[in-house]
């Protein structure tokens, strides 16, 4: 086993935090990162063990439109401020990943510098896809070439190219021994050339023991990219959208169908997430913001690396807006928060949650079984080495109580709450309180932990944050609010989540297995009954001249297969990875990819 094995991630977008220029004017480096050394306390104390820290390196605006690998940000300091912020976090037992964006460039790097200069007799001609001196662009180039996303501020490097490769391994090695990273999250790993990611893992082998490479994809069988080959994990977008819809929707069906449609896919150890850069955060997705207790609950245990977003552990919103991510990324000020372990109650349960966490290695390591399912409740158990840990989770105003097979003890203890419930026939009965969830490990066999209060109550963290905006459920989302209803398990179990709700026990007690055995049975002739129904609705039309971004998700869909058929046949594969993606945004740039 690895070190990413039993990780727990922070995840930190450095421009932002540290309040940077929103475009970089290449002068004398200011000393940002290093505002950010304080923060590597806090990352320690809320039971974080890794850093994913990006993107770091020079670039115009976002980060993502890099002018040159080998140099820190000027908006952020030098070199040696890099180094010695890595050694910091070394030294705190943290280990660091950063973002390699390899799929594109800016249009300042310069490999398409020299390619503006001396146009066709340019020797870096074929680092970038389908340079044509035949077209043009909105820069007035005199030549068109391909991009991401339909954002000519993104070149597309030709990854096929040997000396791209070459470049970009070598790359890989000057972070090691310059840097001394430990990893890299792959930028559009879904649009990598897969010889090009082999190339990367060969290199990643030889750099350093156990480096980590990890993709960041939004859609499609994870197993393509996670394997003996290219990386070792990937973005988790899956369960992210089940863990808040699941939530909002009272609907436990959705998040455990994902989870056994991603267990499906083999043994993987994927990076979870419930927000980030470039999605909403997860206090301002939540209809109740007392489900921020429950959804970090299973954040933390389910199956899959955990990862928390910078100052989401505070319990702050960020909108996601058309035009711009500022309110994703915004600048903090850790003083702001320096007592938040004791008053923020969101800030408590994260770091209550590392602290299990770390100490129960059955989260990390341990198999997964699902004990009890009903609309409202929900019981899996983590088994290692003869050790059961149970998880429960209750997303109803009321309490509720399950009846659990448990494992060789006598006797097993919340370690959230401290209480403790004795073995009666192998099996426990505990309470799950409203809104909450619980992490049973056997009294005696793993270290006890002292009761933290954990209750999410809005008054509270509105008082403790900082930053006020409107509530979340006051606007709609266009990712949140479109769903596709004949993709995945998952999703199919969503859409039947009105008659789940007319049919499932609204009971606060729940006893028995057997409930929750013939509840899940009646779920899964529902999902059948859906599927049937979705293969008989007829076809989206599609408006020419409507903008993807005014497109509903099942448009976007529509036109993205519309495209693909116009390139040749269109397998039944090709059509699974386009219903498997309901990200809108993702979508918008799928489809402005094609040309």
């Amino acid at each position: 086993m690895s070190w990413y094995n039993e990780a727990i991630f922070y995840h930190i977008y450095p421009l932002g935090l540290c309040g940077a220029p929103k475009q970089n004017e290449y002068t004398t480096p200011v000393h940002r990162l290093n505002t950010l050394l304080p923060w590597i306390n806090h990352i320690k104390e809320i039971g974080c063990t890794a850093l994913y820290i990006g993107p770091l390196f020079e670039s115009v605006g976002h980060g993502y439109e890099t002018t040159d690998y080998k140099k820190l940000d000027s908006r952020l300091g030098t070199n040696e401020d890099l180094t010695a912020f890595v050694k910091a976090c070394h030294e705190k037992g943290i280990k660091v990943i950063f973002d390699g964006v390899f799929n594109h460039t800016g249009r300042d790097f310069f490999a398409f510098k020299d390619i503006q200069k001396n146009r066709e007799h340019s020797q870096y001609l074929n680092w970038y896809c389908n340079v044509n001196f035949w077209g043009n662009n909105e820069y007035n180039d005199g030549f068109s070439y391909d991009n991401w996303g339909g954002y000519n501020l993104l070149v597309k490097l030709n990854q096929r190219n040997p000396e791209v490769q070459n470049y970009i391994c070598d790359v890989i090695r000057y972070w090691v021994s310059e840097f001394d990273v430990d990893g890299i999250r792959l930028d559009a790993a879904d649009v990598l050339d897969f010889d090009f990611m082999r190339a990367l893992r060969r290199t990643a082998e030889e750099v350093k023991p156990d480096f980590w490479l990890m993709g960041e994809v939004i859609h499609g069988d994870y197993s393509r990219w996670v394997n003996g080959e290219t990386l070792h994990s990937v973005t988790n977008y899956a369960l992210h959208k089940a863990l808040y819809s699941g939530h909002n929707d009272h609907n436990y069906f959705e998040i455990a169908h994902t989870v056994k449609y991603l267990q499906n896919m083999g043994n993987l150890d994927l990076y979870n997430f419930v927000d980030n850069h470039d999605v909403e955060r997860i206090y301002t997705k939540l209809s109740n913001k007392a489900h921020f207790n429950p959804v970090h609950v299973l954040l933390y245990t389910l199956p899959g690396v955990p990862s928390i977003y910078y100052g989401s552990e505070f319990g702050i919103e960020g909108r996601k807006e058309r035009s711009s991510d500022d309110s994703l990324r915004p600048a903090l000020v850790l003083a702001d928060y320096a007592d938040a372990k004791e008053t923020n109650p969101c800030t408590a349960l994260v770091a209550a949650l590392g602290k299990i966490r770390q100490n129960t290695p059955a989260l990390s390591y341990g198999s997964y079984a699902e004990l009890q399912l009903t609309n409202r409740q929900f019981a899996f158990a983590r088994d290692l080495d003869g050790v059961r840990v149970v998880v429960t989770v209750n997303n109803d105003d009321n309490d509720a109580w399950m009846n659990l097979p448990a494992g060789n003890a006598s006797e097993y203890v919340g370690t959230l709450t401290g209480q403790k419930v004795s073995v009666e026939g192998e099996r426990i009965n505990v309470c799950v309180h409203a809104n909450s969830g619980e992490i049973w490990v056997p009294a005696g066999d793993m270290p006890e932990y002292t009761p933290v209060k954990v209750e999410v109550k809005e008054k509270a963290v509105k008082e403790s944050v900082k930053e006020e905006t409107p509530a979340a459920e006051e606007t709609a989302v266009a990712e949140e609010t479109t769903v596709a209803e004949e993709t995945t398990v998952a999703e199919k179990t969503s859409a039947t989540k009105t008659e789940e709700k007319e049919t499932a026990s609204e009971s606060t007690d729940v006893n028995t297995i057997s409930t929750a055995t013939k509840e899940t049975a009646a779920t899964e002739e529902k999902v059948t009954e859906a599927s049937e129904k979705s293969t008989a609705k007829e076809p989206v039309k599609v408006d020419p001249n409507k903008a993807p971004e005014d497109m509903t998700v099942e448009e976007l869909q529509a036109a993205i297969l519309a495209k693909m058929a116009s390139n040749g046949p269109v397998t039944d594969q090709m059509k699974k990875t386009v219903d498997d993606n309901i990200w809108h945004d993702s979508l918008v740039n799928w489809l402005k990819s094609f040309r």
